[in-house]
C-alpha cells in the first residue's frame, strides 16, 4: 500500500487556512480594483523558450521544466550535455512568475489593448527552490502592472497599493524599501565594469542573506578587482534618512548621467505625494533585486522585524520587457504580493480577524425525522437572509451533533423537537457563551446571529 504524501515545498490547505487566505486575496483584489486595475489569467505552463533567459542565471536554474511525451530515450541519446538534454526533452515549463507571461500576453494582444493597460493577476507560480520557512516550490503571487506608460505617477500609485493593502490588513512595522536600477548601473560604470552589472546586482541582492564579506568574495570570484570591490562596499555603506542618502548619491554620481537620472526618478517618487503615504517608503541603496529585466525603480516590502520572514512583496520598472518578444519600447512597472509569506506573518502576529475564520454560523440539529421538513424551510429562510447555515445530515443523538458543532467552531445551534414544533418555537444555543433561549419560530429569520 502506498503511503499518501505530497511533493516537498507544496502544501494542502484545510478549510480554516483557506478562509484566512481568501481574506488576504479579497483585501488585495479589492485594492487592485479600487485603483482601476483589470483582472487577467494566463496558462499554468508556458513554452520553455518564453521563460528561459528572462530571470538571470540563478532564476533559470529554478524553472520547473515539463517532460515532453514521445520517444524520450531516442532524443536523450542525441544530447551532448545536460543543457542540450533539457532542450531536447522539455518544450514547456511551469510559470516562474506572472510578469513574463504578462509581457507575452501584451505582445500577443497588443492591437486589442487600450494603453496604458493596467492589469492584476492572482495565480500560483512554481520554482525549483530549496524549501524552507517562507520559501515554497508552489506559491501564489498577486501582481499589479501598468504597461504602456512612462509616467512615474504609476510608481507612486503602486507604492500606495502596498500602503493601502497592508494598512487594511492591520499590519504594522512593515517597510517599503525602494531603489533605482539606474543607480546600480551607474555604480557599475563608476568602477569601470558596466558589462558586469548583472553579476554585481546578483551579488548585492544576497547581502541580507550572506553578509558583506561573502558578497565581496562573490564579487571577487566574478572578476572584480579589490579596488572596485572597495568602491562597491563604500556605496553599500551609505546611511541616513532619505534626503541624506540622495545627497550622498548625488556626490558619488555627479559625473554619471545614468546615476543622476536614477536620483531624479527616486526624488520624484519620494517627494511628489509624500502626504499620501501612511508608511513612508525608505530609500535603500543595497536593494538590488537580481532579475535582469528591471531598468528603473525597484521596490521590496520587508516584513515587521518581529517576524523573521524577509520580503513579502517586490517589483519595479521594466522599460523594455515586451522587447523580449518583439515589441520594443513599451515601458511597464509592476509590483507583486507574496501571499504565502503574508499569511505566515499575519498568523504569527495573530492579525486575522474573527470574521476571516468564520464558516457556518448556524447548525440546525436533526433530532426528529418528523420535523425535518420544517427545519429545512427555516434553514432556507436564513440562507436567503445571508446567514451561512446547515442542517445535520441525519437524525442522530444530540451529543454527536454537539461534538460536530464544536469541532467545526459553529457559534450557534438551533434545536427543535416535537414539543418545540407544537409550541411553534425553536431553542437557540450560543456555543461560545453557553447561553440558550427560546424564540418564536416566525422570529427566527430576524434573529441577530
Amino acid at each position: 500500500m502506498i503511503k499518501p504524501s505530497i511533493p516537498k515545498g507544496t502544501r494542502d490547505f484545510g478549510p480554516v487556512v483557506v478562509r484566512k487566505r481568501q481574506y488576504i486575496f479579497q483585501t488585495i483584489r479589492e485594492t487592485f480594483e479600487l485603483f482601476g486595475f483589470q483582472p487577467l489569467e494566463t496558462p499554468t505552463m508556458e513554452n520553455l523558450d518564453t521563460l528561459t533567459g528572462k530571470y538571470g542565471e540563478e532564476g533559470d536554474k529554478l524553472i520547473f521544466k515539463i517532460l515532453d511525451n514521445g520517444d524520450i530515450l531516442g532524443r536523450a541519446q542525441q544530447a551532448k550535455d545536460s543543457r542540450e538534454l533539457s532542450i531536447l526533452l522539455c518544450e514547456k515549463a511551469l510559470r516562474y512568475d506572472l510578469t513574463i507571461p504578462f509581457a507575452r500576453y501584451v505582445v500577443m494582444n497588443q492591437h486589442e489593448l487600450a494603453l496604458p493597460f493596467k492589469r492584476y493577476q492572482m495565480q500560483p507560480v512554481w520554482r525549483a527552490d530549496r524549501p524552507q520557512k517562507g520559501r515554497y516550490r508552489e506559491f501564489y503571487q498577486c501582481d499589479a502592472d501598468v504597461v504602456g506608460s512612462n509616467s512615474l505617477l504609476n510608481e507612486i500609485e503602486l507604492l500606495l497599493i502596498y500602503d493601502t493593502v497592508f494598512t487594511n490588513l492591520k499590519l504594522e512595522g512593515y517597510e517599503v524599501r525602494i531603489n533605482n536600477r539606474k543607480i546600480l548601473s551607474a555604480l557599475a560604470e563608476v568602477i569601470g565594469q558596466p558589462a558586469l552589472l548583472t553579476d554585481i546586482t546578483v551579488a548585492i541582492d544576497k547581502l541580507d542573506k550572506i553578509g558583506i564579506d561573502k558578497v565581496k568574495e562573490e564579487l571577487q570570484e566574478r572578476g572584480l578587482a579589490a579596488s572596485e570591490i572597495g568602491i562597491i562596499e563604500n556605496f553599500l555603506s551609505i546611511e541616513g534618512n532619505n534626503e541624506e542618502k540622495l545627497t550622498q548619491l548625488s556626490t558619488l554620481f555627479k559625473d554619471s548621467p545614468t546615476g543622476l537620472k536614477g536620483i531624479e526618478e527616486l526624488s520624484y517618487v519620494l517627494h511628489t505625494q509624500p502626504d499620501a503615504f501612511k508608511t513612508t517608503p525608505i530609500l535603500d541603496v543595497t536593494l538590488a533585486r537580481g532579475l535582469n529585466y528591471y531598468t528603473g525603480m525597484i521596490v521590496e516590502v520587508k516584513a515587521p522585524a518581529a517576524v523573521k520572514m524577509g520580503s513579502i512583496g517586490g517589483g519595479g520598472r521594466y522599460d523594455d520587457l515586451t522587447g523580449l518578444f518583439g515589441l520594443p519600447g513599451l515601458s511597464g512597472v509592476g509590483i507583486s504580493f507574496g501571499v504565502d509569506r503574508i499569511y505566515d506573518v499575519l498568523e504569527e502576529l495573530q492579525l486575522f480577524p474573527a470574521a476571516a475564520q468564520q464558516g457556518t454560523q448556524v447548525l440546525f440539529f436533526n433530532l426528529d425525522p418528523n420535523v425535518t421538513g420544517t427545519l429545512f424551510k427555516l434553514l432556507m429562510q436564513l440562507r436567503a437572509k445571508g446567514v451561512s447555515s446547515e442542517l445535520f445530515h441525519e437524525p442522530s443523538k444530540m451529543d454527536k451533533q454537539m461534538k460536530y458543532a464544536n469541532k467545526r467552531n459553529i457559534p450557534y445551534v438551533i434545536i427543535m423537537g416535537e414539543s418545540e414544533m407544537q409550541e411553534q418555537v425553536v431553542s437557540i444555543k450560543n456555543m461560545v457563551t453557553g447561553t440558550q433561549e427560546k424564540i418564536a419560530m416566525k422570529d427566527l429569520v430576524n434573529y441577530n446571529f
